[in-house]
């Protein structure tokens, strides 16, 4: 039993090498042909997708930052910070990537501060610090499409 399961592990391996080595021969074949499709077929592709993505994009920051006025505006309303909670994480699943991270960043700072603000205190700094960073990653993107995100 012990050589067959060393035996099916050893030609799993051979099985994986055997992988590993035919994929990059068939890029050393045709290296001009394989560099030339990508080249052509990129711009189409990214054409394509750059319209939706393009308004998803202005979209996406400009609800950020109309979420993150009313954040602002909570003060010290518990029920104000979970609203914020609540509108982010219904709209964080209609973005990937980045601009998924400033709902869920923003998401995760409401709630933390719901649960400090009627003590005085302050939402913990990883979750500013997240927002922030969101913020930076995705500030390239909103200002291309004329948002500047605010913090």
């Amino acid at each position: 039993m012990v050589w067959a399961c060393a035996a099916a592990a050893v030609a799993g391996l051979v099985g994986l090498t055997a992988c590993s080595v035919s994929a990059p021969a068939t890029s050393e074949t045709t290296p001009a042909t394989s560099a030339a499709a990508p080249a052509q077929a990129s711009p189409s592709r990214s054409s394509a997708s750059a319209e939706p993505q393009t308004s998803g994009t202005r979209e996406a920051c400009e609800l950020f930052n109309s979420l993150y006025v009313e954040y602002r505006a909570a003060a010290a309303d518990r029920n104000a910070y979970k609203d914020v909670y609540r509108a982010a994480r219904v709209v964080k699943d209609n973005y990937t990537g980045n601009l998924k991270a400033l709902f869920t960043t923003l998401g995760s700072l409401a709630i933390d501060h719901s649960s400090v603000v009627n003590t005085g205190g302050e939402p913990e700094q990883a979750s500013k610090d997240a927002v922030r960073d969101a913020v930076f990653a995705n500030a390239g993107a909103c200002t291309a499409e004329g948002v500047t995100l605010t913090l």
